[in-house]
C-alpha cells in the first residue's frame, strides 16, 4: 500500500513541476513577445522621424521679395525663421503680420544692422528692444530670439526683454553673389541635420535659392523647423 502512495506521490511531484514549469515557459514566451512588439514600434517610430533642420533668413522684410519667399514657403508647408531688421519693418507691417500669421518666427537682427560689441549697453539694448516693440505692436509678441549683426554678440548684454542669441552652422554667404545655383550647391552639399541655414531675404537670389533648396532637402527627407525647435530640443 505504501508504495502505491508513494508513486501518487511521485506522480503529484512531477505533474505540479510539469505545470510550473509550463506556466514559466509560456510567461517567458510572452514576455519575448511582448518586448519584440516594443521594440518593432520603436524600430518603426525612429525611421518615421524625419531629420530637422532650420531656414533662417536676415535682413528684411524686403517689400518685394519676402512675399514671394512666404508665398513660395506656404506652398511647400515650410516654416522658417525670420530676423528682421526694426528700421525695415516700418512700412512692411502687413509682411511681419503675414510672417506670424503663417506660421513662421520672428527674431530680431536689430534696428539698424550694427554691431553689438561696439554699442554700449544702453545702445545695445536700444537696438534690440525697439525693434522687438516695432514686432510685437503688429503681432502681440515680443521677439525672443536675436541674431546679432556678423555673429558679434555680448554675452553680460541685459535688456528689458528676454534674449535667446541664434547663430548658424552653414553659411553659402548668399549676400555676396546674385548667383543662385551656387548657393544652392553650397548648402545641399553641406547641410546635415539640426543645421541652422543662414540667408537673407532681401535679396532676390537668395529668395530663389531658397526655395530650390527646400524643393531638394524635402525630397532627401528633411523636415524644415524653426529655430526655437532645434535650439529647446
Amino acid at each position: 500500500m505504501w508504495k502505491q502512495r508513494l508513486q501518487i506521490f511521485v506522480f503529484l511531484d512531477l505533474l505540479v513541476l510539469v505545470t510550473a514549469v509550463g506556466i514559466r515557459m509560456h510567461v517567458l514566451e510572452r514576455t519575448e513577445q511582448e518586448r519584440t512588439v516594443i521594440e518593432t514600434s520603436q524600430t518603426i517610430a525612429a525611421s518615421d522621424m524625419k531629420p530637422k533642420i532650420a531656414l533662417t533668413f536676415d535682413d528684411g522684410p524686403h517689400p518685394v521679395f519676402t512675399p514671394e519667399l512666404l508665398d513660395g514657403l506656404k506652398e511647400r508647408n515650410v516654416q522658417a525663421t525670420f530676423f528682421v531688421i526694426g528700421k525695415n519693418v516700418t512700412g512692411n507691417e502687413e509682411i511681419i503680420k503675414r510672417m506670424a500669421d503663417d506660421g513662421h518666427l520672428i527674431g530680431n537682427h536689430t534696428f539698424d544692422h550694427v554691431e553689438i560689441t561696439k554699442l554700449s549697453q544702453e545702445e545695445a539694448s536700444d537696438e534690440i528692444e525697439r525693434t522687438s516693440n516695432l514686432v510685437e505692436e503688429i503681432t502681440g509678441s515680443p521677439t525672443e530670439y536675436v541674431r546679432p549683426p556678423f555673429g558679434l554678440w555680448k554675452d553680460d548684454l541685459e535688456c528689458g526683454i528676454q534674449m535667446i542669441p541664434v547663430m548658424w552652422t552653414v553659411d553659402p554667404l548668399d549676400w555676396t553673389t546674385g548667383n543662385a545655383t551656387n548657393v544652392v550647391n553650397k548648402v545641399v552639399t553641406k547641410v546635415k541635420e539640426n543645421d541652422i541655414i543662414l540667408l537673407h531675404d532681401y535679396y532676390e537670389s537668395s529668395v530663389q535659392a531658397a526655395l530650390r533648396i527646400v524643393d531638394i532637402l524635402q525630397k532627401e527627407g528633411y523636415e524644415f523647423v524653426t529655430v526655437d525647435e532645434l535650439i529647446l530640443e
